[in-house]
């Protein structure tokens, strides 16, 4: 039996899912009365995703299909980062939203020390884009997923990986 038990801590984006949610995206858009004859185009590039479409109204409502496409692929809503709208040729509207990915130095040192204050026992190690969480507790591992998924503090996508 293993003295320590251990988890990792990652945000990262199944860019499959990402890819399947956004195509069903398009799929419906284009067979929306509403939509008809107007532009809108969804691309993904970089880790940027871009709508571009005619007016904010018609983004908004691009942006709710986009949404409800994310959720039912299991897709987390945290990975849409901030917004950049810029008005393009014609009129249109152009916003370019950073998807969100990895844990960052700083982040992980919050993440690092929301765990050390509730769970003590439960030793956390940064290494590199991920988080090592080690406890002798299987019990102790369960209440750092609990924590980490019902914090407020946690505006990342996180996953929990490597589950031993």
């Amino acid at each position: 039996m293993a003295s320590d038990y251990s988890f990792d801590i990652v945000s990262e984006i199944d860019q499959q899912e990402l890819a399947n949610a956004l195509d069903q995206a398009r799929r419906e858009v284009a067979t929306r009365y509403d939509f008809k004859d107007i532009l809108v185009d969804i691309k993904v590039a970089d880790g940027v995703l871009t709508v571009h479409t005619v007016d904010a109204y018609k983004f908004t409502a691009v942006m709710e299909i986009i949404k409800s496409k994310l959720i039912r692929r299991g897709v987390d809503l945290k990975i849409l980062g901030e917004e950049k709208r810029e008005d393009a040729s014609g009129g249109t509207l152009r916003v370019a939203i950073k998807l969100v990915e990895g844990i960052s130095g700083d982040y992980a040192k919050t993440i690092n020390k929301l765990i050390r204050d509730r769970l003590p026992k439960a030793k956390a190690n940064i290494q590199g884009d991920a988080i090592r969480v080690s406890s002798k507790s299987k019990d102790e591992l369960q209440a750092v997923i609990q924590i980490l998924k019902a914090s407020p503090e946690v505006k990342l996508p996180l996953q929990f990986t490597n589950y031993r």
